[in-house]
């Protein structure tokens, strides 16, 4: 449920004041309104909206704001009602009941009127905004509340419309092999260098090329069910890239986009996905109710969709989020249940992204929970286990090394830790990986008891002359 901190009166958006600065759309002067009958300072106005809070104070000193999408995100965090919503031009979200009871409809659910056409208008003004680097998307902060409307939707929207459209140019399956092909290629890149290397490319990619397929093209509902599915997987890939580089209010917004594409494509599968990579994030990010929400939904999503090694991903992730959460009891058999349901699976019909699923991803996994857990000796063995793995995910390996490295220097083993952190470092500076990086700083922050050791001086040289020196 999504939460209101502004706990604005429903009534006070009939006064004549609020409805002249709505029909203006003067957001600063919105927020000056919230602040008179609230109290409500800028962090918290940005914290409901989904803003950071120097972009809030921007546009209260009169930073304009013309982004459909980021009005949106204002009307939703404000919990506007629709005459406030149609005042300042945008859609309703009350919607008339369907004709037909759809079949992922559930009793009392909130009304959905949301439209893959309207998903494909978000999607190409974010990847337009992100190609041009549009100040506003720097400025939209991640939210736990941002992902529970999604994954709302995701169970209780209606069966979308028919993904079909009389464009101009007619699209066919070679023009969806290649965006596959190229997230194919995209997703090498990500593995082996991280992140930001091809983060812009992509973004680009899916700007000019995504876009006109999408807006433009002539496709049957068959054909635009599996355009949009291999939309999504590439933005997917892009909300991940964005997660890697530490943009997560962007992330936010791809993996959301991705999300519903999948629904619209009727794609269960990828949509298990996207949610355990929400859920990734949140749980990084120290959400780790949202976290854990949003393993629970992929794995609801996953056995529906009948993939086993969905369905491990799923718990590897709820198991993280209770781990961090110091559920012991909890985490353990989320733990054993990932086991099972990995041993179940038939690899030989897995799509090609999920291929990094694979025991050593597990036992990585596994040493996070111990870790967090405090488990040490556990967590040892799953971090040494884990790098038993395959050498082009060279961002993973560099990950498993600096998790290892942290589990004995928890251990009160600094000269183990520094020998491995560094091997760690090596890998890192190799790679674009905000995350990398910060599991690097965290092990130096660990090493800080024992700075006297030659070891540690030696290796925490090595890292601010590599990374550079900690503000």
């Amino acid at each position: 449920m999504l939460l209101d901190p502004l706990r604005i009166p429903e009534d006070a958006w009939s006064h004549g004041e609020v409805l002249a600065v709505l029909a203006a759309r003067d957001i600063g002067g919105l927020f000056r309104w919230i602040t008179s009958i609230t109290g409500a300072s800028q962090s918290r106005i940005g914290a409901a909206v989904g803003l950071e809070q120097g972009y809030v104070s921007r546009i209260m000193a009169g930073r304009k704001v013309t982004s459909i999408d980021v009005l949106e995100r204002i009307a939703d965090g404000c919990r506007m009602p629709d005459q406030a919503r149609t005042t300042m031009g945008l859609a309703p979200r009350q919607a008339a009941p369907p004709a037909t009871a759809p079949s992922r409809r559930v009793p009392d659910a909130p009304p959905m009127q949301r439209t893959w056409c309207d998903d494909v208008s978000s999607a190409a003004e974010l990847w337009r905004g992100d190609v041009n680097r549009r100040d506003v998307l720097r400025q939209v902060a991640f939210s736990s509340a941002g992902y529970t409307l999604p994954a709302l939707r995701w169970f209780t929207a209606p069966d979308p419309a028919p993904v079909t459209q009389p464009g101009r140019s007619a699209v066919g399956q070679p023009a969806i092999d290649t965006i596959r092909a190229m997230t194919a290629t995209y997703r090498q890149l990500d593995n082996q260098y991280g992140g930001g290397h091809a983060r812009d490319t992509v973004a680009r990619y899916l700007h000019q090329e995504v876009t006109p397929l999408l807006t433009d093209g002539r496709y049957d509902h068959a054909t635009g069910q599996r355009l949009l599915s291999a939309a999504a997987e590439l933005a997917q890939l892009a909300g991940w890239q964005a997660y890697d580089t530490a943009e997560h209010g962007i992330a936010q917004r791809y993996l959301t986009l991705a999300l519903n594409f999948a629904h619209a494509a009727g794609d269960d599968g990828l949509g298990a996905e996207i949610l355990a990579a929400m859920s990734h994030q949140a749980t990084y990010l120290g959400h780790t109710a949202t976290g854990l929400d949003l393993a629970r939904a992929a794995g609801q999503t996953a056995r529906r969709a009948g993939v086993p090694v969905l369905t491990a991903e799923a718990h590897v992730m709820e198991a993280h989020a209770l781990a961090k959460a110091n559920d012991e009891r909890a985490c353990a058999a989320a733990l054993h249940q990932a086991e099972q349901a990995l041993d179940r699976a038939d690899r030989s019909s897995d799509p090609q992204w999920l291929s990094y699923f694979d025991e050593a991803y597990l036992s990585a996994k596994f040493g996070h929970c111990f870790h967090a857990l405090g488990r040490n000796t556990h967590a040892e063995r799953f971090a040494a286990r884990s790098l038993r793995m395959d050498n082009r995910y060279v961002r993973g390996r560099a990950f498993n090394l600096a998790l290892l490295a942290s589990v004995h220097a928890q251990q009160g083993e600094p000269d183990r830790a520094c020998a491995v952190g560094a091997e760690a470092l090596t890998l890192t500076a190799q790679l674009r990986s905000a995350r990398a990086v910060r599991y690097l700083r965290d092990l130096q922050a660990q090493l800080a008891p024992h700075r006297r050791l030659p070891a540690v001086r030696h290796f925490t040289g090595r890292v601010d002359a590599t990374l550079g020196r900690r503000r």
